[in-house]
């Protein structure tokens, strides 16, 4: 029964997670004038990526040739700005074998404007790029954000006469060094106008849209996006963690530009299905059409909500947010995280000492359920990493751009098999360490160990978190010896880690503050309703808890991986930590400790086996042949 209780609870959480991921249905071609129509927007897509376009090919200006052609029917008399390629692009070209020379040494960007009521506000920029990698007809990169703005000026021009003009800016040679959005921003007349910018980019062929970077001080943007963002289908998706994440990666885009220069704004990429980025199956028919009615959808009502409001947000505080399921945005200042620990605490506090007596807890077993989610969040990291190399090399060794597009169709596999290994990790957590024996748990982080550095290369990081897993496994001879000491200690453990993060870093705290909130809010209910968690009662706020807070740390991990799980495959061992904070209390008795170490010891297997398969699934390129 209690077993029962534990895996329907996360299949029903892993179904939740699942729905939430889904893309809004496209709006057919005949939907009402006023929204967005992915179906109507595929028009311009077929037309844009009918075959590869880049910067010197003869179907580039074709693409140019037509974009300026349904720039004018919309009504926004488009002009072509030229500027020079950088030193970075032309070296890009020649790595390609296109000869500069056949684009005149010369970006070409369309530049647009529909004009509003009061020409004296600041103008809103709507951005994407129309050149693609040479074999791939980026139907996707950037295809689809060229569409959904030609869409939304579209819709925009329905919904009546705006306040304030919107520019449409097509740029040219992004994928080369950004020149096209550097020409603007560096010499065109409206570059000292501009009041906002929202550009929509993609790295993949499908899955949600999600805004993932905005400029300085983004409290007001994010409200009104997230009011804004609403009404479209599908919702905003956004969070706080996912900007302030991709503030600490070298990736940019057309939007870094104009960010430098300190304009703000949205910027909107989908990132589902990699292994459409830059590949020749970036097919308007492998496409997922509800990405681009996502995409589109947000892009027009934020686009909308600009254009029509007399004043536009200003840079104040950076704002603490993410959205639920994509149904709501919960936000808050950076101190209300500082409340909202306090809260945890109190909460906490209150169920420990609710059922300090009825369930004899002491503070060295809730210790020691701190010491389970270290050691955890240390096996998770190496366990992960391993897995990981399995399905294919490092990032840092790739040679060659053939191999890491072949690693991101290799990404599904991965993700499946680092989630099965972590997995196995927290049921033998459950089951009880010690009763998987020492050496058996110390062979494996050992063997973990080696797949890593020998297939992935030295990492200190995975190295100190094998020494500390291994040696948390020997020191620590007694587990708690209630459900209530190992549950508290998890929650006190993630307490603590978020106390640490929302000091150097408030606006990726909620990965921590939210979920340990609502651990401990769970914690008190159970305390007062049975400190016994045996209880039917008692386990309602904890089933309802993980589930729904489970089924959100799922979702934003499947987000998390696609962003930087290539590289940093044990960031998921701190969400498989969240995920046990939620689920513990749902552990059976000891006695059902067998069949957990058998499921974990199987979830191990199959999670190396997924990963590997990966090699056989999505082969590697043939090297190159060395000219004789």
């Amino acid at each position: 029964m209690r077993l029962g209780l534990l895996f329907g609870v996360l299949l029903v959480a892993l179904a939740l997670a699942a729905v939430s991921l889904r893309t809004p249905a496209p709006l057919p071609a005949d939907a009402p004038a006023t929204e967005f129509s992915a179906q109507r927007a595929m028009a311009d897509l077929r037309q844009i990526a009918r075959a590869p376009h880049p910067l010197g090919s003869a179907e580039h200006d074709r693409v140019r040739a037509y974009l300026n052609a349904r720039m004018a029917q919309l009504g926004l008399s488009p002009q072509v700005q030229t500027g020079p390629l950088s030193p970075e692009a032309v070296r890009r070209l020649e790595r390609w074998d296109i000869d500069p020379a056949a684009a005149g040494h010369q970006v070409r960007n369309l530049v647009g404007v529909l004009p509003g009521r009061d020409r004296s506000l600041q103008p809103i920029v709507m951005m994407a790029h129309y050149d693609s990698v040479p074999g791939s007809p980026g139907a996707a990169d950037d295809a689809a954000g060229v569409a959904a703005i030609l869409e939304s000026v579209r819709a925009i021009r329905a919904r009546g006469l705006a306040e304030r003009d919107l520019v449409v800016l097509i740029t040219d040679a992004e994928e080369l060094n950004l020149d096209g959005a550097r020409a603007f921003f560096g010499d065109h007349p409206l570059r000292d106008r501009v009041g906002a910018v929202i550009n929509l980019e993609a790295r993949g062929g499908g899955g949600r849209a999600f805004m993932f970077e905005t400029g300085p001080g983004n409290a007001e943007t994010v409200a009104r996006f997230a009011d804004a963002a609403s009404r479209a289908p599908g919702g905003a998706a956004s969070s706080s963690l996912a900007v302030f994440v991709y503030e600490m990666m070298p990736n940019g885009t057309d939007f870094t530009i104009p960010k430098r220069r300190g304009i703000g704004g949205l910027n909107f990429a989908f990132i589902g299905r990699p292994d459409q980025y830059h590949a020749h199956g970036s097919t308007p028919e492998a496409l997922e059409i509800g990405s681009l009615q996502h995409l589109g959808g947000q892009a027009l009502e934020s686009a909308d909500a600009w254009l029509r409001a007399p004043d536009l947000p200003r840079a104040t505080v950076n704002a603490v947010y993410s959205d639920v399921f994509g149904r709501l945005t919960i936000r808050h200042p950076p101190f209300m995280g500082w409340v909202l620990l306090g809260l945890a605490g109190l909460l906490g506090g209150y169920a420990a000492w609710t059922v300090r007596r009825r369930a004899d807890l002491t503070l060295p077993d809730v210790g020691r359920g701190m010491l389970d989610g270290l050691w955890l969040v240390a096996s998770g990291l190496v366990l992960a990493s391993a897995v990981r190399v399995l399905g294919g090399p490092m990032t840092a060794r790739v040679d060659s751009p053939d191999v890491y597009y072949t690693l991101l169709k290799r990404l599904p596999w991965m993700e499946a098999g680092v989630a099965l290994a972590l997995l196995g990790a927290c049921l033998t957590l459950m089951a009880g360490r010690d009763r998987a024996g020492r050496r058996i748990v110390t062979g494996v982080l050992g063997a973990a160990l080696a797949v890593s550095l020998i297939l992935g290369g030295f990492n200190p990081v995975v190295l100190g978190a094998a020494a500390a897993a291994i040696a948390l496994s020997w020191m620590i001879r007694r587990e708690p010896a209630s459900v209530w000491g190992g549950w508290l200690g998890l929650i006190a453990l993630v307490f603590v880690m978020g106390c640490a993060v929302q000091a150097a870093a408030p606006q990726a705290a909620l990965i921590l503050v939210w979920p340990v909130l609502l651990a401990a809010l769970a914690a008190a209910l159970a305390a007062g309703l049975g400190s016994g968690l045996f209880h039917a009662r008692a386990l309602v706020p904890v089933g309802v808890a993980a589930v729904f807070g489970g089924g959100w740390l799922m979702a934003l991990s499947h987000q998390i991986w696609l962003g930087v799980g290539m590289d940093m495959p044990g960031a998921l061992a701190l969400m498989a930590l969240l995920i046990l904070m939620l689920m513990r209390p749902l552990a059976p008795r000891l006695s059902l400790s067998r069949p957990l170490l058998i499921a974990a010891a199987a979830c191990l297997v199959l999670g190396c086996a997924v990963s590997g398969w990966a090699r056989m699934a999505e082969p590697a390129p043939p090297a190159p042949v060395a000219p004789a």
